[in-house]
């Protein structure tokens, strides 16, 4: 569980900081970066669920591994809201 829950951590924290640099550098007003961000960050693991299990089964590691993402991804993506909203201020008021 820990071979998929650690690089799943690293890229979803590394596509967020790039993303929210790049957003920075262009100057977009945060109200269009925080929601750029999250959707550059989001693997739609509640797709991948269903796919795996309709495709290798209930038991299978397929599903095992799309189970891991989503736990991994929720308190993830919860952590990433709270941050983007904490730094409002970085980015120009609309």
């Amino acid at each position: 569980i820990l071979l998929i829950a650690i690089p799943l951590l690293l890229q979803t924290y590394g596509i967020f900081a790039i993303t929210y640099a790049i957003a920075k550098k262009m100057r977009l007003p945060h109200n269009v970066a925080a929601p750029a961000c999250m959707i550059s960050t989001s693997n739609f693991f509640e797709l991948a669920v269903a796919v795996a299990i309709a495709l290798f089964g209930l038991n299978s590691g397929a599903a095992l591994a799309t189970v891991v993402g989503v736990l991994v991804e929720v308190p993830v993506m919860l952590s990433l809201v709270w941050f983007a909203n904490r730094t409002r201020h970085w980015f120009q008021h609309n």
